[in-house]
C-alpha cells in the first residue's frame, strides 16, 4: 500500500504524519487490496474562521475509489473522523463482497432442504396446547388492587375479579383511577 501525505497551506509535522499513517494502517484489516491512499490536509478560511480539511482518496484493486472529505477546527479530530468514515465505507464494501448474497439461491435452497427432515418438523409443530389455571391469578377485590397500586406506585394492574372477568385498574393523567 502506497501512502501519500500532502499538506496545502499548512506544514505537516512528524507527529501529524505519524498519526495519519497509523490511522491509515487501520484500514488494512478489511483485506480489500488497497493500492494507494492519498491524504491531503488543507487549511481554509471561511467567513473569517480557519477550518482544516482532510481528504482521503483510497484506491482499491478492481473496485471504485473511496473519497472522503472531512473538515474540523482541529486537525487531529478531522483525521480521526475521516478515518472512522473510511473504516465504515471499507466495512460496507467488505460485507457486501463476503455477504450471503454472493451464494446462488439454488445452492441455499438445496442446503436448507438437505439439513431439515420435513416429517420431523411437522410433528414438532403439532404440539397440543393445554390451558392451565395458575394459582397466582386468584380473584381479587377492586379495593385490594387499588391499595396495591397506591403502595407500589404502579401505573396499572391486570387482575381477575370475583365474577371471573379480567379487569385492568389504571391511574389516569388527572390523578384519579380508571377500571376496564
Amino acid at each position: 500500500m502506497n501512502i501519500s501525505l500532502t499538506g496545502r497551506h499548512l506544514e505537516l509535522t512528524e507527529p501529524i504524519k505519524a498519526h495519519m499513517t497509523t490511522s491509515i494502517e487501520t484500514l488494512s484489516k478489511y483485506h480489500m487490496d488497497i493500492i494507494s491512499v492519498n491524504v491531503i490536509a488543507t487549511s481554509q478560511t471561511k467567513k473569517g474562521k480557519e477550518q482544516l480539511v482532510v481528504e482521503y482518496v483510497i484506491n482499491l484493486a478492481h473496485k471504485n475509489s473511496i473519497v472522503i472529505k472531512q473538515s474540523d477546527q482541529d486537525l487531529y479530530a478531522a483525521i480521526d473522523l475521516a478515518t472512522s468514515r473510511a473504516q465504515k465505507a471499507m466495512r460496507r464494501m467488505h460485507d457486501k463482497d463476503n455477504g450471503h448474497h454472493k451464494d446462488g439461491i439454488n445452492e441455499a435452497k438445496n442446503e436448507a432442504n438437505t439439513s431439515i427432515d420435513l416429517h420431523q418438523a411437522s410433528e414438532a409443530m403439532e404440539d397440543e396446547i393445554v390451558p392451565v389455571a395458575l394459582p397466582l391469578y386468584k380473584p381479587r377485590e377492586v379495593e385490594d388492587v387499588l391499595n396495591d397500586i397506591k403502595e407500589n406506585k404502579k401505573l396499572f394492574e391486570i387482575f381477575i375479579d370475583n365474577d371471573g372477568k379480567t379487569r385492568v385498574l389504571y391511574k389516569r393523567n388527572d390523578g384519579r383511577f380508571g377500571l376496564y
